[in-house]
């Protein structure tokens, strides 16, 4: 491994981005025999507003590899579409519980770390995640939290209960002007959390009376969504709005009114993982890709335009003070304490979403 970063920096110096990988490329990648060689696409399937555009512009001109990006809205679009058999795309970016779940479908390759040199600088707390032991299959990308976004106009103190969102006496005041997430897990997640369970419960009971919950609150929801919600905030639609905690900052940088609070009850703690399906036709070109998103430089780069957090421990001194100093985004020991990894439900799944389809069907003709 050393020996490998040595002749990676060397080449570096001499020539450039492009014979670094030429020349300190391991066998057995594209191009079948002897030296891999780089395809001049990369497919990757990505969360909305989850990259940095002058990253993607980086790599092609330190590598002359195009990046080609689709965006999906939830973990379960992108399983549903793997399981479907497309086959085109070389990174994919699942979060945690749903990489569990790919890695016993058999739908992720393994990684070849000797392409991954920049996985050393990956903070110990992500270096072996219980959904990933060892990151034999993927590697952390971001985290952050869900929680609750808000327009401060609105409130004089903020909404920092699930409370504002499910408990009628608060909530109807806001009949029209709240979203939830349309994802499943996030917000059966939130209605348990509300009740005061597990958001990877697997009680029967309890999921019933989560699901009561939400189809009590679907007359005071404007919309399930998972890729405008900010947007929406911003523009008076709504006032209040279940979501991921970046997605709020970013808009909180063109929008002044907008901040985020995670709930005292708790809520969820994820983290997006960068992988290759096993169907992938460039495994090698999309180790390449991920080790130069794993840079600390890059790593930043994206934490700074996301504003979530970075698994890059390395990455630290380029991150912009006001995303690293922000307890909200880097929450501090007592709020960790009531989050959650969202985890696979086993035998529970076809219940839950089971639930989901009789919250999204509830009241319509």
């Amino acid at each position: 491994m050393k020996r490998f970063i040595w002749r990676t920096m060397a080449v570096l110096v001499v020539v450039g981005g492009l014979a670094l990988v030429v020349a300190c490329q391991p066998s057995g990648g594209e191009g079948g025999g002897g030296e891999p060689q780089l395809a001049s696409e990369l497919h990757l399937y990505n969360w909305s507003e989850y990259i940095d555009p002058d990253v993607l512009t980086m790599f092609e001109d330190e590598f002359g590899v195009h990046v080609v990006e689709d965006t999906f809205a939830s973990n379960e679009e992108l399983l549903a579409k793997l399981q479907a058999g497309a086959a085109g795309y070389d990174v994919i970016v699942p979060s945690d519980y749903m990489v569990e779940i790919m890695i016993e479908e058999g739908l992720l390759a393994e990684l070849d770390v000797d392409n991954l040199p920049n996985i050393s600088n990956l903070d110990p707390l992500f270096a072996n995640p219980p959904y990933d032991p060892g990151l034999v299959h993927c590697v952390p990308y971001l985290w952050g939290t869900t929680g609750i976004g808000y327009n401060t106009d609105v409130f004089d103190e903020p909404p920092d209960s699930w409370a504002y969102l499910f408990d009628p006496e608060l909530a109807s005041q806001y009949a029209g002007q709240m979203t939830m997430l349309n994802d499943e897990r996030e917000s059966i997640g939130a209605a348990l959390k509300y009740l005061g369970y597990s958001l990877n419960s697997t009680n029967e009971e309890e999921l019933m009376q989560a699901r009561d919950l939400l189809i009590q609150q679907k007359q005071w929801v404007y919309a399930y969504d998972s890729e405008q919600y900010e947007d929406l905030l911003s523009a008076d639609e709504t006032v209040i709005a279940h979501g991921w905690s970046g997605d709020f900052f970013m808009a909180a940088e063109e929008d002044e009114r907008i901040w985020y609070v995670i709930p005292r009850e708790g809520g969820t703690v994820w983290a997006d993982n960068l992988c290759i399906p096993t169907s992938a036709a460039s495994k090698y070109t999309a180790e390449v890709f991920i080790n130069f998103l794993l840079r600390p430089d890059i790593s930043a780069m994206n934490s700074n335009f996301t504003w979530y957090a970075s698994p890059n421990a390395a990455a630290a001194e380029f991150v912009d003070p006001e995303v690293l100093d922000e307890p909200a985004i880097y929450p501090p020991p007592e709020v960790m304490a009531n989050l959650e990894w969202i985890e696979d439900v086993g035998d529970s799944t076809p219940l839950y979403s089971r639930i989901w389809t009789e919250v999204k069907a509830a009241g319509e003709q």
